[in-house]
C-alpha cells in the first residue's frame, strides 16, 4: 500500500484546506497509508543552520513517503509563508533533495470564487523548482470553501468525487512508477 504525506498551508484550528485535506485521506482509506506533516513547528529557513529536529523529522517523513499531497489555501494570491516554509527547508541540498523525483499532487482552496487558482499555479512552480513531479491532471481547486464545511468537516460531495477521483489517478502513476 502506499505511503502519502499530506501538507496542509494552513495553521488555522478551522482551516478548509486542513478539512478537505483530512476528507480526501478518509477517502483514501484501504488504498494508502497518509501521515500529515507537521509544518508547524519548523524554523523559519535559514541555511546557516540545519533547522534542528522538526527539520529532520520533516526530511524524514518526505523520504518515507511515496507521494506528497498538497492542500493549501490562498494567502494574498499565493502560496501561505508557512507552507513555502516547508518547501524550502525540504530542498536543500539543491537539486538532491528529498524532494527530487517525489511525486506530489496539488489542490487549493478560497474563500473566493476562483479557488486558489493563483496559489495553485505558484506552489506547481516552486514544486517544480525543486525538481519534484507535480501530478498533471485538471486542477482540484474549491471555490468558497469556508461554505463547504459543516460541523468542521469538508462536505462538498462533488468536489470530493472530483478530487478522490484525480487522486485515484496519482495513487496509479505511483504504483506504476514503483513497478518499474
Amino acid at each position: 500500500m502506499p505511503h502519502l504525506l499530506g501538507f496542509s498551508g494552513s495553521l488555522r484550528a478551522a482551516s478548509s484546506a486542513t478539512a478537505l485535506l483530512r476528507a480526501l485521506i478518509a477517502r483514501l482509506e484501504g488504498k494508502a497509508e497518509v501521515e500529515i506533516a507537521d509544518i508547524a513547528s519548523l524554523p523559519h529557513y535559514n541555511a546557516d543552520h540545519d533547522g534542528g529536529a522538526a527539520v529532520a523529522a520533516l526530511l524524514a517523513a518526505i523520504e518515507r513517503a511515496d507521494g506528497l499531497v498538497f492542500v493549501t489555501p490562498e494567502y494574498n494570491y499565493s502560496v501561505p509563508g508557512v507552507l513555502k516554509n516547508a518547501i524550502d527547508w525540504a530542498s536543500r541540498p539543491a537539486y538532491q533533495s528529498v524532494l527530487k523525483g517525489k511525486p506530489a499532487f496539488v489542490a487549493t482552496v478560497s474563500g473566493g470564487l476562483i479557488g486558489g487558482a493563483r496559489a495553485q499555479a505558484h506552489l506547481k512552480y516552486v514544486l517544480n523548482a525543486v525538481l519534484a513531479e507535480v501530478y498533471p491532471c485538471q486542477e482540484v481547486v474549491v471555490p468558497q470553501a469556508p461554505a463547504k464545511i459543516v460541523d468542521g468537516v469538508f462536505a462538498d460531495a462533488a468536489v470530493l468525487d472530483f478530487a478522490g477521483a484525480a487522486l485515484d489517478g496519482f495513487l496509479a502513476r505511483i504504483a506504476a512508477t514503483r513497478g518499474r
